[in-house]
């Protein structure tokens, strides 16, 4: 990140970035994560609303988006260091969610492995070969899944009429 953006932030700001560094990201719980993402979110807001308001404001007094482009730079740039923190927060939150949802599906299994519930209980004189699965048969298409939709629909149409006499 820029350190002249960075020095140009407020301290809390400052703060909040240096919450998403990465080596503080790694001690948080899956609630301060999203406590940190909800509050980086917020941040990130801020600075874009107020890029986007000083700049359509500005179009009519300098008399175009490329005179006022300069600017509006400092809302520009802290919008896009917030942007990037929110990417990694987003990022860790989405790996401690795929954490938890593997552990949750590995005691799932085993909790049904004990209970002996399940689709299938595994016997000693089960085969451990899959069973053969049907060949697909050939599909007629005309190249577009919308009109074969039609097609069915119209068909489908016409025998409840047949149906119905």
């Amino acid at each position: 990140m820029d350190k002249a953006v960075l020095n140009s932030m407020t301290a809390a700001e400052q703060r909040l970035v240096a919450e998403t560094a990465k080596g503080a990201l790694a001690g948080l719980d899956e609630e301060e994560l999203l406590d940190l993402h909800a509050r980086v979110r917020r941040a990130r807001k801020k600075y874009v609303t107020l890029y986007r308001r000083g700049a359509s404001g500005a179009v009519m007094k300098r008399g175009g988006r490329g005179f006022s482009y300069p600017k509006n730079q400092r809302d520009r740039d802290k919008a896009e260091v917030f942007e990037t923190a929110l990417a990694a927060v987003s990022k860790e939150v989405a790996a401690h969610a795929a954490r938890g949802a593997a552990e949750l599906k590995e005691s799932r299994l085993a909790a049904a492995q004990r209970t002996g519930s399940g689709p299938r209980k595994a016997t000693a004189t089960a085969s451990t070969k899959p069973a053969a699965s049907r060949a697909r048969g050939a599909k007629k298409t005309t190249g577009g899944v919308k009109k074969d939709a039609s097609s069915r629909a119209a068909g489908a149409r016409r025998q409840a009429k047949r149906d119905a006499d």
